[in-house]
């Protein structure tokens, strides 16, 4: 029997092996699947006829994007407040890729030019020792084929009554574990009793964690957590005198001094089937009645490729391996001015650190971006499931192990949904007239399955100018089998024998602004009361406070900020050289991520933070420095498994280590933003983060959006009324296109 090497996320993979000249629309179009094809076969060629490498493993296989400038000359954006776009420049087409030489374990990164219609290899590299690029879904997949087949692995489950075939897996990267060389190439595997196909395998957690060799393919260690008990006095203390990992050369499981501890057998089971089989009593709700979203003159929004222009917004959506949708070249046209907002945004990294001290917990804070790739799990979206309405869906690409094109069909949604008010006011005087207007905004989405959980990612447009990037986590808990009565400080026991460790989810967001140009700044606001005391001549109520702005110059002194709630801490991204007429303040968008912003709790030292320095700070401003392999694009570094410390290329290390001013230059932020989910049964928690215009517009944009009058709305019951009062009425006097 063949294992499958792709998730059931991949649509197909491609088969062409064409040599063709790329028909790109726009220089930011990610590697079409005959071009990933193509790279990969002239990365084959090259090696096997200029170095000794004679089998290769393709990791990544991604555009490298041209320079900045000449992208948004190519696409006739001005970099300066109400300029002409600068000259054109020739661009050239280029891939970048990550490999492992399949023999020895050596990687290495190359990049391929596409000249005269034909890729040619530009430069190879081996990359340092110990250095990994992302573990990928083919060796996911594998590392839980060889958990299966591991004959320790299938003794010590049938000891706790596990069959082989019932044995599943979900493979980590390892984190941190300095006990193995950084050379090699590990994984941690967190492994489950699953008793039918589609059974929920999380309710059936086992009470060891092997840890994988995925260049050799082979299991080279067996972790066994210790328990919890409860002391006489009602403290509670671990099985083992320390948390720290025990040595190779010991015994792990004796170590423990526990017990092996059953896996529950209950089902907690998603499935309407599989429910209705565990509970004949289970039903759905029978009382939810059809709500359709209706638009008979079709979407208000139009697509050339990955172009997308909708209510005066124009942008570039493209898929991405690491970071799952990355919308770029975003610009708004005021009234016929082209204004440019952002160059790029994107998801840069989020890591998810646990909060269980004992080993081999402790190691359990996965980069889900950097370690994995955000986008080579992403679903396939389906119709009036997870888009309702009509919609517009993209497709992405990436690549296996072999070299073959991997395509993940629908990944991107596009579509309109009503927003609610836009705004509205009634004149309340006698004979006084109101108005109302509706929101709609544009919605670009992706859902992506990490294993256990599901991260949906909502960047919404609206028509008033405003950007919001909604981030909601769904799925099953990532868990641990906890014996009975064992008392569990760190974590719930969301149902018998099923212990969901505390943990963060932490985000970083990365923002590169071209408010008005590329010359940016960020302003710093304080509010606070005045100095002057109640009954003074100056604040004689007591009621007065001020805003006090302050400009950030230094990358060094001012690039990493922390948020304060005392003093309503916020910042605006802005051009210092474009003001507004009436305000006189800089043209500039607010950051709103008060209601996101979280900070990590792992100790300053810990693991987790040397290697996540990103989610120290709730804000990072660097200078943007591009080189032959692009900008500063991710906070912890381009390779991010099995580092040690903080990368050399890591956000805290280009503020730390910089010297330059951050006023009124090209910029690029990073924000840190998330939540501490403490688990629940119930508790799936979503948060936000949005972008409002500050004296960047001459007054409201949406005041153009015209009144909606909805003849399909209608009233929900009869029109009776209740208390003298009357319900339901077709229409109040307050129309809203009064």
């Amino acid at each position: 029997m063949v294992t499958p090497t792709h998730p059931s996320t991949a649509s197909t993979v491609h088969a062409s092996t064409a040599n063709k000249l790329a028909s790109v629309d726009h220089p930011l179009d990610p590697l079409t699947p005959d071009e990933i094809k193509v790279v990969t076969l002239t990365i084959r060629k090259y090696t096997v006829e200029h170095t000794e490498i004679r089998a290769v493993k393709f990791i990544t296989c991604i555009l490298l994007p041209p320079p900045k400038r000449a992208v948004l000359a190519a696409l006739g954006i001005p970099v300066t407040p109400g300029g002409k776009p600068e000259a054109l420049t020739k661009i050239i087409r280029k891939a970048e890729s990550d490999f492992f030489d399949a023999v020895n374990g050596t990687a290495y990164n190359t990049v391929v030019v596409l000249i005269d219609g034909e890729w040619k290899v530009e430069s190879l590299e081996r990359l340092p020792e110990g250095t990994q690029p992302n573990i990928t879904v083919d060796e996911l997949i594998q590392c839980e084929v060889i958990v299966q087949n591991d004959s320790r692995v299938q003794a010590l489950a049938k000891e706790v009554g596990i069959e082989p075939h019932q044995i599943f897996a979900d493979g980590w990267v390892i984190g941190w574990d300095d006990r193995f060389p950084k050379e090699r190439r590990l994984a941690q595997a967190f492994v489950f009793a699953r008793f039918s196909r589609h059974e929920n395998l999380y309710a059936h957690p086992l009470d060891f964690v092997p840890v994988i060799d995925t260049i050799a393919r082979k299991i080279i260690h067996i972790d066994f957590p210790p328990a919890w008990r409860k002391q006489a006095d009602g403290s509670v203390k671990l099985s083992l005198p320390t948390t720290q990992p025990q040595p190779l050369s010991d015994d792990t499981f004796e170590g423990t001094n526990r017990p092996r501890i059953q896996p529950p057998l209950m089902h907690h089971d998603f499935l309407p089937d599989l429910m209705k089989e565990a509970d004949p009593n289970y039903k759905e709700r029978n009382d939810v009645k059809p709500l359709h979203v209706i638009q008979p003159e079709g979407v208000s929004f139009k697509m050339h490729g990955n172009v997308l222009e909708w209510q005066k917004w124009k942008m570039h959506i493209a898929y991405s391996f690491r970071e799952g949708v990355v919308l770029s070249t975003i610009t708004y046209n005021d009234d016929g001015e082209i204004r440019p907002v952002f160059y790029r945004l994107s998801i840069a990294e989020m890591v998810v650190p646990y909060g269980s001290p004992e080993y081999p917990h402790s190691r359990k804070f996965a980069f889900d971006s950097g370690e994995y790739g955000m986008g080579i799990m992403a679903n396939e979206l389906s119709l009036g499931c997870d888009c309702l309405g009509k919609i517009h869906y993209m497709s992405g690409a990436f690549v296996d192990n072999s070299g073959a094109a991997v395509i993940l069909k629908n990944v991107i949604c596009v579509h309109e949904e009503d927003a609610g008010v836009l705004w509205k006011h009634s004149d309340y005087r006698p004979g006084g007239r109101s108005r109302t207007v509706r929101s709609r905004r544009l919605v670009v989405s992706m859902v992506c399955t990490l294993a256990n959980y599901e991260y949906i990612w909502n960047y919404y447009f609206y028509q008033d100018g405003n950007i919001e990037l909604e981030i909601r986590l769904t799925g099953i808990l990532q868990v641990y089998v906890t014996g009975s009565d064992e008392p569990i400080p760190h974590g719930t026991t969301v149902a018998p024998g099923v212990n969901a460790h505390f943990h963060q989810h932490i985000f970083s967001l990365r923002v590169d602004p071209m408010l008005d140009g590329l010359q940016n700044s960020v302003i710093e606001s304080e509010i606070v009361g005045v100095d002057a005391p109640t009954g003074s001549k100056e604040n004689f109520a007591g009621n007065a406070f001020v805003v006090k702005d302050r400009v950030l110059k230094s990358q060094a002194e001012d690039g990493a900020r922390d948020f304060d709630w005392a003093s309503e801490r916020r910042w605006r991204i802005a051009n210092l050289n474009k003001t507004h007429y009436s305000s006189g303040k800089p043209s500039s968008y607010t950051i709103m991520m008060k209601g996101g912003a979280v900070p990590l709790l792992a100790k300053k030292d810990s693991w987790v933070a040397r290697r996540a320095s990103f989610a120290h700070k709730q804000l990072w401003v660097v200078r943007d420095k591009e080189g032959p392999k692009g900008s500063r694009l991710y906070p912890s570094g381009r390779y991010v498994p099995q580092t040690r410390e903080e990368p050399e290329d890591s956000v805290g290390k280009w503020v730390n280590g910089g010297s330059g001013n951050i006023e009124n230059e090209d910029i690029v932020l990073f924000l840190t933003l998330g939540t501490t989910h403490i688990p629940r049964p119930e508790d799936w928690p979503h948060i936000n983060v949005l972008f409002k215009p500050s004296s960047f517009f001459t007054k409201n944009p949406s005041m153009d959006v015209p009144g909606t009058n909805d003849l399909q709305s209608q009233p929900a019951f009869d029109a009776f009324g209740s208390g003298g009062l009357p319900t339901n009425e077709l229409n109040g006097t307050a129309c809203c296109a009064n």
